[in-house]
């Protein structure tokens, strides 16, 4: 029998890993992940996130195999009737779904999402994402350490299902339903990272009730097939997850002064990519790709940061002498403050380093939103809740400059506003 590894974590408590999770949380590709901020640079503000997307995957991991289990306890009958599912096809899918979940992140950039930005085109004039680094990862990198592994000798998983579960492949066939606990309105991911961001930023507003949600959690059927749902008896719970994104979104995720250092973070890259083709990460497409974009990480940049190899940005993050906010429309913004906020970015073109425009898709009303089990029929969460098309009228655009024009700037605006300028604005 394989040795348990307990991980103890401040969010989940315990988290068991077996000896062949260890093997592949050993790997360098993964502990590369203890190098990569979860927030990026949000310690700049809130100086307690400097938590990593490793603990948050071991998060993961832990969040995905509750739901897993939940979904077995509750729907049995239904999975080997109507599904044809059998124990062995259990065991070896709640597997798969074990190292999706750990696996999920391990193709993010430096300093995260801020890192996005600087993703290279597909030949369909897409930019590829994190997700087809992770999966590119899993299928080159971590190939032989999850296929090799004497516990894989009955399982037979290949790295290509594992990749393929990260991804949502339609070759998943029927265990397409196990990939909405890697990714969806209800995942895994959004689970674990809105409780572990607010204890590390120390605010409240990500909390929500995971236990009732995952009490709560069913598959059902729709026009599309079985679906990941939450039961009606989970409305209040789903909407209190809503809620907590909301509130993190616009307290923590977009907080004004974080998103300009993540600006910085991404314009710092830039600069050290620029012997790269188009001063961008070489495509998710080959090994050695891959193994020079894993080299990447924070420490690296920080370092570059250190010795002045990022022009003005490693001031602006060292020296805390980051770029300003200098107009930003009200939330959300009327017809007006959108004309004016236009008139504003015209004036000062010469002077704006970054607009940020925060229409934000932190949930849309869609056909990928939460699905409530109600009288044997899948609704929407939105068709039956009175709160949560409230949220959605929200927004908001800001416009910084370097912080030597700040006063410049701001007495300019006063002007177009025509009312006295009432001092510096931090």
């Amino acid at each position: 029998m394989s040795r348990i590894c307990e991980i103890r974590d401040p969010i989940h408590g315990f988290i068991d890993l077996d000896e062949w999770e260890m093997e592949i949380v050993n790997h360098p590709a993964f502990q590369r992940l203890r190098r990569i901020r979860q927030l990026g640079l949000s310690e700049l503000i809130y100086p307690g996130t400097t938590h990593t997307r490793f603990e948050h995957s071991l998060g993961v991991l832990h969040v995905g195999t509750r739901m897993f289990d939940q979904i077995i306890k509750k729907r049995e009958e239904f999975l080997r009737q109507d599904l044809h599912f059998s124990d062995g096809g259990f065991e070896r899918d709640r597997r798969i779904v074990r190292l999706a979940c750990l696996l999920h992140d391990v193709g993010h950039s430096p300093f995260s999402h801020a890192g996005e930005d600087i993703m290279p085109k597909k030949g369909d004039g897409k930019y590829y994402k994190h997700e087809d680094y992770s999966a590119g990862i899993i299928r080159h990198i971590l190939k032989d350490v999850i296929e090799s592994h004497s516990e894989n000798e009955n399982l037979g998983i290949k790295a290509d299902d594992v990749a393929d579960m990260v991804e949502g492949k339609s070759t998943l066939g029927r265990r397409m339903i196990w990939h909405d606990i890697v990714s969806s309105q209800l995942d895994a991911d959004r689970s674990d990272y809105l409780l572990r961001d607010s204890y590390y930023a120390g605010v409240s507003y990500g909390h929500y009730d995971l236990n009732r949600i995952i009490a709560t959690l069913t598959i059902a059927l729709d026009d599309s097939g079985p679906t990941l749902a939450i039961d009606a008896s989970g409305k209040h719970a789903a909407e209190a997850l809503i809620i907590a994104r909301y509130m993190m979104f616009w307290q923590v995720y977009f907080q004004k002064t974080r998103r300009i250092c993540d600006f910085h973070a991404t314009e710092a890259v830039k600069e050290l990519l620029k012997g790269y083709k188009d001063n961008v990460f070489l495509p998710p497409t080959s090994e050695e790709n891959l193994k020079d974009y894993i080299a990447w990480d924070d420490y690296k940049v920080f370092g570059a940061m250190h010795n002045k190899e990022c022009g003005r940005h490693s001031r602006c993050l060292f020296d805390r002498r980051h770029d300003r906010c200098v107009h930003e429309t009200s939330e959300p913004p009327s017809i007006k403050d959108l004309e004016f906020f236009e008139k504003v970015q015209k004036k000062i073109a010469s002077k704006v380093s970054f607009v940020d425009n925060a229409s934000s898709t932190w949930y849309k009303l869609d056909d990928n939103e939460i699905p409530i089990y109600k009288d044997d029929k899948i609704v929407k969460l939105s068709s039956i809740s009175q709160i949560i098309p409230a949220l959605q009228k929200s927004g908001s655009r800001r416009i910084y400059v370097p912080l030597e024009f700040r006063n410049e700037v701001k007495g300019i605006i006063s002007t177009m506003r025509k009312i006295p300028q009432k001092g510096n604005i931090e």
